[in-house]
């Protein structure tokens, strides 16, 4: 699987950029867009967004080179919380602006304080950890928050900084190689699907979570939700257990390594395929990698039907109902 890789015209690239410092001062004081209105993007710019970042079949694209200043952000610093928010609102005003064209923002209220553009980079203390916190081990393909049913459709990755050029892993599992049985096997709620540390506890947090499907069938091919990382999978039964780790070995013989370079954003079907992150060694010294991630609702974009748990995370959705235009998004 080869990702589709695209690059927006002079023309668009000016207009982004225009509209981003426009957005910014907003962005900068109310970094959870509670108050904050996106514009309604000039019909050009917005076609040639959707038209660039459409993850079709494989359900993977990669927009080069998108107009931001890395310097403008600083060094990379220790942990998330100790990102400035006036540094970097240039560049999630940029994120926020890409979103609006492919769907809606959300976020979340236990994670990362509630701010719709999370940074993504490693953390002393983290370092082995299945979240995006770590660095020394492997961070397994995974559906983003695959526990939750309000989870996003599409998932935006921007490279703020790659020097050791780090891949992201992402794999289709529509070109996983399954049989007719590992399929239906697959498409029977079987295990939960656990939240992962980076999230904070809240009320119904607990209580007994009930199984949810790893495959599905959509009108263009198969549909996935995966993250064995935080599947209970000695729970399993044995034929789901061998058709579980056979879907693995697919994915994993399918997967692709994307090395983002500054200014690249990497879009994720999120109902399609998995993202991970080869292993580095960080330095802490205001070099590392650092990501920065949005998730995107698309309206009009249905999942099968599942008596789900949520832990308690509620999603937070502040542009609900806010476009006008928002039964045509893709």
């Amino acid at each position: 699987m080869d990702p589709v890789t695209v690059r927006l015209s002079e023309a668009s690239t000016h207009t982004l950029r225009t509209l981003s410092d426009r957005l910014a001062p907003a962005l900068a004081d109310d970094p959870r867009a509670t108050t904050v209105s996106l514009p309604e993007l000039p019909p050009g710019l917005r076609d040639e967004l959707r038209a660039c970042a459409r993850t079709g079949h494989d359900g993977v694209t990669v927009l080069r080179r998108l107009p931001v200043d890395a310097d403008r952000m600083g060094p990379t610093p220790a942990r998330w919380s100790e990102v400035s928010d006036q540094a970097g609102a240039q560049w999630a005003a940029q994120m926020l602006l890409l979103a609006r064209a492919l769907g809606r923002p959300i976020g979340w209220a236990g994670q990362q304080d509630g701010r719709l553009v999370h940074d993504i980079l490693p953390t002393r203390g983290e370092e082995r950890e299945q979240t995006g916190a770590s660095s020394a081990v492997e961070l397994s393909p995974h559906t983003e928050d695959a526990f939750h049913p309000g989870r996003a459709n599409l998932l935006l990755l921007a490279c703020v900084r790659n020097p050791d050029r780090v891949p992201t892993t992402a794999a289709s599992v529509r070109h996983a190689r399954l049989a007719d049985t590992e399929r239906e096997l697959l498409a029977d709620p079987a295990l939960p699907i656990l939240p992962d540390s980076s999230y904070a506890e809240a009320d119904g947090f607990g209580g007994q979570a009930p199984p949810v499907a790893t495959v599905w069938e959509t009108g263009a091919g198969l549909g996935l939700r995966y993250d064995p990382a935080y599947t209970p999978l000695d729970d399993g039964n044995p034929a789901y257990l061998r058709a579980y780790r056979r879907l693995g070995a697919e994915l994993a013989r399918a997967a692709v390594g994307v090395r983002l370079d500054p200014g690249d954003v990497l879009v994720i079907d999120n109902d399609v395929a998995v993202h991970g992150r080869q292993p580095f060694r960080a330095r802490y010294d205001g070099t590392d990698r650092w990501l920065r991630r949005v998730s995107v609702r698309v309206p009009g974009r249905r999942r099968p039907d599942a008596d789900e748990h949520g832990y308690g995370q509620r999603v937070l959705d502040p542009f609900a109902g806010r476009f006008e235009d928002e039964e045509d998004t893709p």
